[in-house]
């Protein structure tokens, strides 16, 4: 076969000039289809070594190849970003001078691993074109089941005074302002030092109920009397229970300004319990999150104090109670801010038709920028295209058929980056000049009638197609999902 080297002189003509070894003519240029839009996020839960690492005492290499493996796992299933829990327990799965190395890195809370497994999991999701969203738990000082001692610069230890027993876990107690200003100090020290995309929340705010009389809605009592009683007696007006609640509105409120002070362009995540309250709306039941977790994730929604909501809709579509649509679009009608709505799904729950199902739902819930949350990495270990009775098979081939990106969010800027120059074919790899804020590339080529897409890296400048590319298109989108001419 004789080498061809196609030119494509101008993005926006009629006609693109195509120049081969021995003759010029000129090629009517076809309109690429649209390059999709959708979150497709993956929670990987490092709590009790759920996720990752697999088990506690791996040495360096082996957490790493095993990081390494899940982020190659979730390119080739073409999700766009990873949620990667860094802070469960007042405990850090990164290198930090507040907080003690997490036990589920080494078996022993406190002893350095040998390595920075944020630093590393940023660089090598950036590499393979996948956001990465640092997951923070804002009060859980220690989780049930902790093994290894605690260490000296444990906040238990530390701040004895802060720290509060509630059945078998520790907890930061919110009514106390040195509490949260701790958590904050963290959650930001974490945005300033790491090249993260996202810091994400979920629905661990006070603790959830121990019930003495779960029947008569009778619980063990969460034991913040000391800060309580100090706000009485300055002559606070409000209800325990509003008091709580205004403690984690000031957290939530005070830890957005935070980070779009520092860097705008980090988005903040919330995933609240998919019930606010039961009877919102009418026909739903189950767990109050807004009177037991003192969360009013529904004020922050309508105030805009997040980037993006994903709700943990962790039931069936056809759950009477608690239908999976029926609170999505609840939660859409809250949205007035229109804030990213992407919601939680229980993927390691659920069978696959089901997730398939729930994902379509949400694709075609009117006014809802598209997107969704995975729960967890558990659940897409096994299987791959092909195999549409596995999870990870089924979405690889039929709910994921092609790359998307992840939506833009006008809010926080909508100046797109320049358009790439010099795009060059030439033995099916495609060429083009670097952007200077490119965060990836969207690469899209025509080979007869059939178009093919690929997402980059911002850092690539090339891409072999391994494929007689007729046509060629490059978009430059930047790390607010701006898209480029």
């Amino acid at each position: 076969m004789k080498r061809r080297d196609f030119l494509t002189l101008s993005a926006g003509a009629g006609a693109a000039l195509v120049v081969t070894e021995k003759e010029t003519y000129a090629q009517t240029l076809q309109t690429p289809p649209p390059i999709a839009r959708e979150f497709r996020g993956l929670w990987v839960a490092s709590v009790t070594n759920i996720d990752w690492p697999s088990k506690a005492g791996l040495p360096p290499e082996g957490q790493r190849a095993e990081l390494i493996a899940l982020l190659e796992r979730a390119k080739r299933l073409k999700l766009n970003a990873v949620l990667l829990q860094v802070r469960t327990s007042c405990d850090a799965l990164y290198r930090s001078e507040k907080e003690p190395w997490s036990e589920y890195l080494t078996g022993t809370m406190g002893q350095d691993p040998g390595w920075d497994p944020l630093a590393e999991a940023v660089k090598e999701a950036h590499d393979r074109g996948i956001e990465l969203h640092a997951w923070v738990n804002p009060y859980r000082a220690r989780q049930s089941g902790g093994k290894s001692p605690l260490a000296a610069n444990h906040m238990s230890v530390k701040r004895p005074d802060l720290v509060k027993p509630y059945g078998n876990l520790q907890w930061l107690d919110p009514g106390e302002p040195d509490a949260s200003k701790h958590s904050l100090d963290v959650l930001m020290d974490i945005v300033r030092r790491y090249d993260i995309d996202g810091l994400h929340v979920d629905d661990y705010f006070y603790p959830y109920k121990i019930w003495i009389n779960e029947k008569d809605k009778i619980a063990k009592p969460f034991p913040d009397d000391p800060a309580w009683k100090r706000y009485v007696l300055s002559g606070g007006k409000l209800s325990r229970s509003d008091w709580r609640r205004k403690n984690i509105d000031d957290f939530i409120k005070s830890l957005y300004e935070q980070i779009k002070a520092e860097k705008p362009h980090v988005k903040f995540g919330i995933s609240p319990f998919g019930i606010w309250r039961p009877g919102y709306p009418p026909q739903i039941t189950g767990y109050d999150s807004y009177e037991n977790l003192y969360g009013d994730s529904r004020k922050w929604m309508q105030e805009g104090w997040a980037d993006y909501f994903a709700p943990q809709l962790y039931w069936k579509i056809d759950q009477p109670g608690q239908s999976f649509p029926i609170l999505l679009l609840w939660w859409a009608e809250q949205n007035k801010k229109k804030r990213h709505l992407w919601p939680g799904l229980y993927t390691s729950k659920y069978p696959p038709l089901e997730i398939e199902y729930q994902i379509k739902v949400a694709r075609g819930l009117s006014g809802t920028p598209s997107g969704h949350l995975h729960f967890s990495a558990v659940a897409l270990r096994k299987g791959m295209e092909g195999d549409v009775n596995t999870m990870a098979g089924r979405l690889a081939t039929l709910v994921y058929p092609e790359p998307a990106l992840v939506p833009a969010c006008p809010w926080l800027g909508s100046t797109p980056p320049s358009a790439p120059k010099g795009i060059r074919i030439r033995d099916g790899v495609i060429s083009w000049q670097p952007v200077d804020n490119a965060f990836v590339y969207a690469v899209q080529w025509r080979t007869g009638d059939r178009w093919s897409t690929v997402i980059l890296p911002g850092d690539h400048a090339t891409h072999d197609t391994n494929a007689l590319v007729e046509q060629a298109v490059v978009t430059a989108v930047d790390r607010l999902g701006n898209a480029s001419v």
